[in-house]
């Protein structure tokens, strides 16, 4: 049989049983059911199969299996570019796996494969509660919390791989398991921050917040005021008395010339500080004096209903092509900051849609090594840089110029890379500390020895 007979052939029996669950390449959906969410991807599958039960998912990856297929999972597709083409392997899109329970009396949701982070705050939000969210509303929950879980309530409460309950999942050979921490709990332990090598996840279960508002929004500026501006709030960042209730970020924006944003500001550049408080407002007022008396030309800063903290931070909510890449930042001196502000303010050679910097420590850099693989974030700030590609002639110029950032800040950079900003493949030694990584090769080797379960940042087993 042929190498090529051999892909196909799946395929045809996986339809048998599936299905209009699975489009294989000669269907007339492949091209949509294919597609991530950075439209600049071409990811070409083997088939895409769309489960709507763990039992779908144990029937896709048993057949994956016996025809020498791997298999990865996606929800909606953000972070894809580090999986490659997909040739030989099953893409298991969540999409229809959409179910959220919320259990006001424990604080807790259960939320399916398929969720995106908006519908679980607003959800939540209907009892009152929070959850530690990422900046995007349409990211999926479940490959976010896999790899850790940045929200910018996490200063005060950590990583939301720390608020992970229970996870359920199908495993390489097709069996179900529930982990926590009374029942596998290595399992568990590599689940929560250690990404998508361990089988395909088909729910899992959250601790809820009781909070239902925040102090937050954005400072505008001219981006000619980089300078003084992100200075600025540097000095707020490292405050002594700063209290991990207040998460900023300092970030460079050009805004692109598109109907759907206003026409006094739409093609312009600026830079802008963001601030999300929990708390006392007035507290957050105080700190934020300094950035406000340099007299923001916008001050969008006010108390919200948490499900407004989805939208702030301007990510894009449809699929759209780019790149973009991130950067561990150990420490943010003086001349850190005018690293970045001359490769991404005013003289950047091929201005990006962004250039940010999200200030952490905090909960972050607190070691809870009961929360998972990745328990704690040792770097002060993460930098990220994106870039949309319009055409496919402009993708060099993003590239070189998102390299360009990292480069300027690579003196400064920490030991470990962030999983979930890792937009490009790394080597996973990378990502954990040496000791963990160890730990999670070995529960690979457990759970997946043939490598069957492929992820963005694969964990290779030891075999």
């Amino acid at each position: 049989m042929s190498v090529y007979q051999a892909k196909r052939r799946p395929a045809s029996t996986l339809a048998s049983a599936l299905g209009e669950k699975i489009i294989t390449p000669e269907h007339a959906r492949y091209d949509q059911a294919r597609r991530a969410w950075n439209l600049a991807i071409d990811q070409r599958p083997a088939a895409v199969v769309f489960p709507q039960s763990a039992d779908d998912v144990a029937t896709t990856g048993l057949f994956a299996r016996e025809f020498g297929l791997r298999v990865a999972a996606q929800g909606t597709g953000h972070n894809a570019g580090p999986l490659g083409s997909l040739d030989d392997t099953v893409l298991v899109r969540t999409d229809r796996m959409r179910g959220i329970q919320i259990d006001p009396n424990e604080w807790l949701a259960r939320v399916e494969a398929g969720v995106v982070w908006l519908e679980v705050v607003e959800a939540a939000a209907q009892y009152r509660l929070a959850a530690l969210a990422g900046s995007s509303p349409d990211v999926g929950v479940v490959g976010y919390t896999l790899g850790g879980g940045m929200s910018f309530l996490g200063r005060k409460y950590g990583l939301a791989a720390g608020a992970v309950r229970a996870i359920e999942l199908v495993t390489a050979d097709g069996e179900f398991m529930r982990a926590d921490r009374e029942n596998e709990p290595d399992l568990f332990w590599a689940l929560r921050g250690g990404g998508g090598s361990f089988g395909v996840v088909t729910a899992i279960e959250l601790q809820l917040l009781p909070i239902e508002q925040a102090y937050a929004g954005i400072l505008w500026y001219p981006i000619e005021r980089g300078h003084e501006v992100l200075h600025a709030w540097r000095e707020l960042t490292r405050g002594e008395q700063l209290p991990d209730e207040l998460t900023t970020v300092g970030r460079f924006l050009k805004l692109p010339p598109i109907p759907e944003i206003p026409q006094e500001i739409r093609g312009e550049s600026f830079v802008i500080v963001e601030a999300y408080h929990v708390g006392d407002p007035g507290q957050a007022d105080e700190l934020l004096a300094p950035l406000r008396s340099l007299a923001p030309v916008n001050d969008t800063i006010a108390s919200v209903p948490m499900p407004a903290l989805s939208h702030i931070h301007m990510d894009p909510e449809n699929p759209v092509p780019g790149f973009g890449d991130g950067l561990m930042i150990d420490r943010l001196p003086a001349e850190a900051a005018d690293a970045l502000i001359d490769v991404a303010g005013t003289n950047a050679q091929f201005p990006l849609l962004s250039v940010e910097l999200r200030h952490l420590e905090g909960e972050f850099g607190r070691a809870r090594p009961r929360n998972g693989a990745l328990s704690s974030i040792e770097a002060q700030y993460v930098m990220y840089a994106i870039g949309t590609v319009p055409a496919p002639e402009l993708e060099s110029a993003v590239q070189a110029q998102v390299q360009a950032v990292k480069e300027a800040l690579a003196p400064w950079a920490a030991r470990h890379m962030y999983l979930n900003f890792a937009e490009t493949p790394r080597d996973p030694a990378t990502l954990w500390t040496e000791q963990t990584y160890h730990r999670l090769r070995r529960i690979k080797t457990a759970v997946d020895p043939d490598d069957v379960i492929r992820s963005n940042h694969p964990i290779p087993s030891t075999r």
